[in-house]
């Protein structure tokens, strides 16, 4: 039962640690908005969430690190990727950072951080209330 309660306390543990990197890469653009050649970075980890959880299945066990993997591995096994944007648009000194979006960006992300670390802290608190009543 807890499973089926508490299960997506991984997800969010996940989410919350993509929302981290994803804060960095954003204050490492910002901090080079004008280094001349800097391609500003950006944080995938929602699609690759969206793409496990949309290919749920027969679940393989690795034993070993040279084993082929058999069907969806698990949340525990996917994780937030950074990667260079080369496809923006350029300015005349090859930077591709915009002061602007990278702003909109942090303030996003430090609004889904927030939320995330709150829902944890609720699921947290309603398990503990569940604990402290089930003397």
């Amino acid at each position: 039962m807890l499973d089926r309660s508490f299960g997506n306390i991984k997800i969010l543990e996940k989410s919350l640690n993509a929302a981290w990197l994803r804060n960095e890469a954003i204050s490492n653009n910002i901090a080079n908005v004008n280094t001349p050649g800097y391609k500003r970075e950006k944080v995938e980890f929602e699609s690759i969430l969206k793409d496990s959880l949309m290919h749920l299945g027969i679940e393989g066990k690795l034993t070993h690190e040279k084993h082929i993997p058999l069907g969806n591995l698990g949340i525990d096994h996917i994780g937030p990727v950074i990667q260079k944007d080369f496809t923006s648009k350029y300015r005349r000194d090859g930077n591709n950072v915009n002061i602007d979006v990278e702003m909109a960006n942090l303030a996003k992300n430090t609004i889904r951080y927030n939320m995330m670390a709150q829902r944890i802290s609720g699921k947290f608190n309603k398990l503990k209330q569940i604990m402290k009543d089930g003397r």
